[in-house]
């Protein structure tokens, strides 16, 4: 017999054991099918390695604006030249433009199907009431409500013509201008078209926008200031890409968008007491800074620290300022694939150069601008942080492409854009004068500048279609944003996207899968960033491993540097750098709302019979004597009660002195044929099995939650010893259901205890089916004093009103006593 044979013997001796390995009829489902059925099948423009093709091919779009600012009339106007290249190998009838400002149009499509109290919702709170509880609305919904009833938002386009003077055709559909070209475009052709427009501004912290204004009416100067922000302010060209055509998507206010790269010559006229951030460099230093503030930027470009550009102390002298007249910025920004800027006379400006040896771009500056508001928290931490990002991102992906890095104070939380981020975080103004902030303004701080800053990698360079997926760019930015962060202190909780933060969220019904259209998402914050990033430090930590995983990714980046990949691209990329089938690891967390549980049923340990009945026989008796004395024979000999065969020797006989244990010579020549039976080599297998007497454990798991995974396992010795075990989810792939696993153990080395996922690192939702033997679960109650079960009593209105009429009557009486 072989030691094979024996063990699976004995396995499937227990019924609970044998449980563990069988599929049932007719329930098999295959969590490691390949995904070629779903991914887009490989092309001359995209390869199978997730690589660009040879005959990759993106679009160009070249920008010259000239925008003028009415700060009074929170009215902007301006005028474009739009150059389009067509790189593809299509000709083209018509081009799109998106209108991104027409969504705060009353009669828009996000308007029109914005639900009432509906999932997904960016604004103000609203809500259906439930029995007697009425429906609700915000002050902050019913401010918005009432700003859309009394202003006309969205573009006013005034021309679209060719350089050359010709008119052109044009339909405006929601969000979105078609524009029909006199003759179609050819492969290689380019056309250059003028576009005049203007539009009402709107208040951010109102229509609640990605952009638009600030008021401060308690500003020093007269009618107080505001502070302007400008994002998806000029129709945009939309992309034509290979795989889709024209991405002409409805704007609905979630989903962003995906855009051509191209070079943008901008000039922004102003009041001439503002202080301009935007995409680009500065082309006209010396016609708006003055020459203190040219020599400090030349100084700050080699500083060890941020160096103030513009000083609080002449931000606040700003404040209090009426302008004389405008001045014209001009910006200009190569290899972009979008263009915002912001204006104020309010901005504080500072700026340190960051330093890349080697780069294309040695010097970045790395520069903020915010008003008093902002204060102490901004001047200590907010370039501070900037220079951190670059420092951390460039290591996972490439140098950081652009001259500037911004971080700019707004009503806007948090949005990116090239070269230019948009943060929210500010000090609270206090009864003294002194302005405070808390501690966990300042990690919103410093954990929204890095993920913004670090959304100019992705999307802004590596760029993906966040409308389309979000998760492209949020997740992989969500996790680079947490490693930056805990980079920059351990100690503290940046984000909620470590694997053990998204078990609420991925044990919920209130979710669809990752690959979802942004627009139709349940939960975007947990979706899009929190369950990819979680999925992004399980590959890294737990799955590849670190120097694979980081080597797929900056591979990733590099190939899609400047060029718009898919899904397929990066689930390719990552399997092809880092040598891993993940075929399952996408399906299940990007397809699928399957959770992570995986449940340690139960341990069997297992010792090899040695097929000796003078060994084993006698064994087998001890193991009988050792089992609880039977109830009724304890209780009879703590009574005291008789033994019939002890007080009567007569009826002894034969069986009382050999039991079934007992060696009789039939089983002495059964263990010798066994042995004389055994080839040599299954000889020696057999003796030395007997002689090393290990311990085999059978551990038996469960999947309860659906998500395949790894089983990492702490394994507790009697001896006190630990050891470390980390079983690749292939162990699933015949059954996703039920599975065992065989450990063996030199003799003495004993299993006390079993922990699956220790560290809690492959969001486990269930932990109390992790530990065997079970664990106690520690938890707290609460002492409260239960209310008086006879009283029925609701509002007291006679109470109330007699007390009220008595707080009336004692004011008039402290009155008539003061005068």
């Amino acid at each position: 017999m072989r030691l094979l044979v024996l063990l699976v013997a004995l396995l499937m001796s227990s019924p609970a054991l044998a449980q563990g390995i069988q599929q049932t009829k007719g329930n098999f489902e295959d969590k490691f099918r390949q995904l070629d059925e779903v991914l887009a099948d490989p092309n001359v423009y995209r390869n199978a390695s997730g690589a660009p093709g040879h005959q990759y091919w993106q679009q160009e779009a070249d920008y010259r604006i000239n925008a003028t600012l009415d700060e009074d009339g929170r009215r902007l106007t301006a005028r474009a030249t739009i150059t389009y290249k067509n790189k593809s190998p299509d000709t083209l009838p018509w081009i799109w433009m998106q209108l991104d400002q027409n969504r705060f149009r009353t009669d828009s499509m996000a308007e029109l199907t914005d639900t009432f109290g509906g999932p997904g919702r960016r604004g103000p709170a609203r809500s259906l009431g439930n029995g007697s509880a009425p429906a609700r609305l915000s002050m902050e919904e019913l401010r918005r409500q009432q700003a859309l009833a009394d202003n006309t938002y969205g573009y006013d386009i005034s021309r679209v013509q060719l350089t050359s003077g010709r008119r052109l055709d044009h339909t405006i559909v929601g969000t979105l201008m078609r524009i029909d070209l006199p003759t179609p475009l050819r492969p290689g052709q380019s056309v250059s078209f003028n576009i005049d427009w203007a539009y009402n501004i709107v208040e951010e912290n109102v229509i609640f926008a990605r952009s638009g204004y600030e008021h401060f009416p308690d500003d020093a100067r007269e009618g107080g200031n505001d502070l302007f922000l400008f994002a998806q302010w000029f129709p945009r060209m939309i992309a034509y890409s290979d795989y889709e055509g024209w991405h002409n998507k409805e704007f609905l206010g979630r989903g962003e968008f995906t855009l051509e790269f191209g070079d943008y010559d901008v000039s922004m006229t102003v009041p001439n007491d503002h202080i301009v951030s935007s995409t680009g460099v500065l082309a006209n230093p010396t016609a708006v800074l003055t020459s203190t503030q040219r020599q400090r930027l030349a100084r700050a470009r080699n500083a060890d620290e941020p160096m103030f550009i513009v000083t609080p102390e002449e931000a606040l002298a700003n404040e209090s300022s009426n302008p004389t007249g405008t001045k014209t910025w001009r910006f200009t920004a190569q290899n972009v694939r979008d263009f915002a800027w912001a204006t104020s006379r309010k901005f504080i400006w500072d700026a340190q150069g960051h330093k890349q040896p080697g780069a294309e771009q040695e010097t970045v500056m790395a520069m903020s601008f915010w008003p008093k508001e902002g204060g102490e928290l901004w001047r200590k931490y907010s370039t501070a942080a900037v220079v951190h990002t670059m420092e951390v991102y460039s290591r996972y992906s490439f140098d950081y492409p652009y001259p500037t890095a911004q971080s700019v104070n707004g009503p806007v939380g948090g949005m990116e854009y090239p070269m230019i981020t948009f943060n929210g975080p500010r000090t609270t103004l206090q009864d003294d004068g002194t302005r405070t902030y808390s501690e966990s303004e300042k990690i919103f701080l410093i954990g929204v500048v890095i993920h913004e800053i670090g959304h100019i990698y992705f999307p802004m360079v590596v760029n993906s279609d966040e409308r389309q997926w979000t998760w492209m760019d949020e997740g992989i930015n969500s996790f680079l944003d947490s490693v930056a962060g805990y980079e920059w202190d351990p100690d503290v909780q940046w984000t909620r996207s470590l694997p053990r933060d998204l078990i609420p969220y991925m044990t919920s019904s209130e979710q669809v899968p990752i690959m979802t259209q942004s627009d139709s998402i349940l939960n975007i914050g947990p979706n899009a960033y929190g369950k990819p990033s979680a999925a992004y430090h399980i590959l890294r930590d737990t799955v590849i491993g670190r120097e694979r995983f980081d080597f797929a990714l900056r591979e990733y980046a590099r190939r899609w540097k400047f060029k718009r990949p898919t899904p397929t691209d990066f689930f390719r990329t990552m399997e092809e750098a880092s040598g891993t089938d993940l075929d399952w690891f996408w399906r299940g967390w990007f397809y699928t709302t399957d959770h992570v549980d995986i449940s340690l049923d139960t341990i069997h340990r297992l010792r090899i019979d040695t097929a000796n009945p003078d060994i084993d026989l006698a064994r087998r008796r001890q193991e009988l004597a050792d089992e609880p004395e039977k109830v009724g024979v304890r209780l009879n000999r703590e009574q005291n009660l008789p033994i019939w065969v002890l007080e009567n020797p007569g009826v002894t006989d034969f069986y009382d002195e050999n039991d079934r244990f007992t060696v009789t010579p039939r089983d002495t020549k059964k263990y010798g044929d066994f042995l004389e039976g055994l080839e040599d080599w299954e000889r020696r297998v057999f003796d030395r099995a007997v002689e090393e007497d290990s311990n085999y454990y059978v551990l038996s798991f469960s999947n309860v939650g659906g998500l395949v995974m790894p089983i990492i396992l702490d394994l507790s010795f009697t001896d006190g010893t630990k050891e470390r075990m980390n079983i690749p989810a292939e162990i699933w792939r015949r059954n996703s259901r039920n599975v065992s696993k065989l450990l063996v153990f030199p003799k003495g080395k004993e299993l006390a205890e079993v922990v699956v996922d220790p560290d809690w690192e492959t969001a486990d939702a269930d932990i109390n089916n992790n530990h065997y033997p079970r664990k106690i679960i520690d938890s707290r109650v609460e002492a409260f004093k239960r209310p008086d079960p006879t009283s029925r009593a609701g509002r007291d209105l006679m109470a109330e009103v007699q007390q009220g009429a008595k707080e009336e009557d004692e004011k008039v009486t402290e009155t008539e006593d003061s005068e």
